[in-house]
Order: C-alpha cells, then sequence, then structure tokens
C-alpha cells in the first residue's frame, strides 16, 4: 500500500458534513477501466454519507422502517457506464447489508429514475435518499432529480452530489499514480516545475458547476504541487486540448490528464484521448 493509499483508508471512517438535502412528499464479473476505478474508490465516502441520513444498514421500528437508498445515475450509452454502476450498487450493499440499495438513471439506461421510484412506492416503501454520482451542483441536480423526487408517491431525500472531498482528492491523485505520474518519493524540483495537469470534467452551463469543478481543480493543485487547469467536454470552457495548451504556454510541458467523471463514457474516452501525456 503506498503513503496516500494508507491516507486515503485511515479517513474512510471519518465523518463527513451532514449532506445539504431537498425533502419532498407525495403520494457478470466485470473489469474496471481506470475511470471506473475512481469510481470504486469513492465508495468509502457514500458509505459516511449513509451515517449521516440514518442508513445504518438496521431496520428500524414498524413505524420508522430504513429508507431506501437511490444512486442516481445520468445514463450512458456506453455499456461500460451500467456495468460500472452495477459494481458499485453490489459494494454499497456490502457495505449496508440491510439497505435496500437501488439504481435509477436520469436519461437512457434503464431503469430510470421515476421507474424506480415508482416500483419502490408500489412495494410499500415509504421514503428514499436519492445519492447523485454526480461530481458537481449542474443542471440535473438542481432541476432533473427534484422534479423526479416531487412527482414521486413516497417521501423522498436528496443528498449532495459527491465531489469537493478530500477523498474525491486523494482518489485522483492515485489514479494519476498508477497512470505513471511520480509519486512522492519520485518527485523532483526539476520535474515539479515542467508538469501541470488538466482535470477533465463533463461541463456545464449552471455557472455552480463550473465553479465547484474549479475548486476541486484547486484542491488537488494544492495536493500535486502542480498547476491543475479545470476543463471540459461540453458546455464550458476551456475545452482539454485549450487547457493543454495553456499550460504548455507556461512551460509545463508533461501534461497529464485527471477523468473527473463517475464513470467510463463518450466525454470519459474524449478527455483522455487530448493527453499529450498520461491520463
Amino acid at each position: 500500500m503506498t503513503a496516500s493509499s494508507a491516507r486515503s483508508a485511515s479517513r474512510i471512517d471519518e465523518p463527513l458534513p451532514l449532506p445539504r438535502e431537498i425533502t419532498f412528499s407525495g403520494t457478470a464479473e466485470t473489469t474496471l477501466d481506470s475511470t471506473a476505478q475512481l469510481m470504486g474508490r469513492i465508495t468509502a465516502q457514500l458509505g459516511s454519507q449513509l451515517s449521516h441520513v440514518g442508513l445504518d444498514g438496521r431496520r428500524h421500528a414498524e413505524a420508522d422502517p430504513a429508507p431506501a437508498l437511490v444512486l442516481v445515475g445520468h445514463g450512458s450509452r456506453n455499456p461500460a457506464t451500467l456495468a460500472t454502476v452495477k459494481v458499485l450498487r453490489e459494494r454499497i450493499r456490502e457495505l449496508r447489508p440491510g439497505l435496500n440499495v437501488r439504481l435509477g438513471h436520469i436519461e437512457i439506461d434503464e431503469p430510470l429514475l421515476p421507474d424506480t421510484l415508482a416500483g419502490l412506492a408500489a412495494e410499500g416503501t415509504a421514503e428514499a435518499v436519492l445519492v447523485p454520482l454526480l461530481l458537481s451542483r449542474g443542471f440535473h441536480v438542481k432541476h432533473d432529480l427534484p422534479a423526479a423526487a416531487g412527482a414521486a408517491a413516497l417521501r423522498t431525500r436528496i443528498a449532495e452530489p459527491l465531489g469537493e472531498h478530500p477523498l474525491l482528492i486523494e482518489a485522483l491523485y492515485d489514479r494519476l499514480v498508477e497512470a505513471g505520474w511520480p509519486g512522492e518519493r519520485q518527485m523532483t524540483e526539476r520535474i515539479r516545475r515542467g508538469s501541470g495537469v488538466v482535470l477533465a470534467a463533463a461541463g456545464s452551463r449552471d455557472p455552480e458547476s463550473a465553479a465547484g469543478t474549479r475548486r476541486i481543480a484547486g484542491q488537488l493543485a494544492e495536493r500535486l504541487g502542480v498547476p491543475v487547469v479545470a476543463a471540459y467536454a461540453c458546455a464550458a470552457a476551456p475545452a482539454v486540448p485549450a487547457a493543454v495548451r495553456a499550460l504548455a504556454a507556461r512551460g509545463r510541458h508533461r501534461v497529464a490528464i485527471a477523468s473527473c467523471f463517475t464513470a467510463p463514457g463518450r466525454f470519459a474516452a474524449a478527455t483522455t484521448q487530448a493527453a499529450p501525456w498520461i491520463a
């Protein structure tokens, strides 16, 4: 185990800040790629969040049954995306064996979120906690999830997205090291002066989403000791190639791409293809 991995493991059980919530009331074995491994590492964060919303895996009194947990994925035409999210679901079930853990998707993949919520209501489930498998507060978190929750025939709560947490920064760092970034013992001042990182995210027209991605980039820059520029696959600027050029113009010719996606997909593949060094 590397020093960074040990630090990550030691913090798994540390409490997280209570996630902001929106509350509504209504009547096969898979090999993960590098982006999927990032999703696996931040599973620990989900486990910590569950304790803050009372999802400890134990059945409560009959009058107050434990809510169901709904992992909300974006959805993708890439089959590896759904496979990755299913692996995450099984890992959460291992962490909380008494908890009813379901999947719901915003689009494309089945089951869609409204269908998952309708199924829970039909089974007699009174409450569900929705955990968006997203890394920033964009349109889906602010509009799509509240709309689905408000239309559901059961009580719902929406947890915050997964970004801006030290465990995410450590996961990004570990992935870079696995891809070839110099670890703490290998990093020298000469290498540091010529290196930089592009934090590649999906992108959103929502300024709050971009601000969150920039904060993650700032935290990763502090962890690495090199400049980290946030860049996007769509809907926001700069694009990944432009961010790579900007770093090169500053004398940073060893540029790595840190893929900030929760699962493989079209955007993740496109951003890693733009990597001049490692991704």
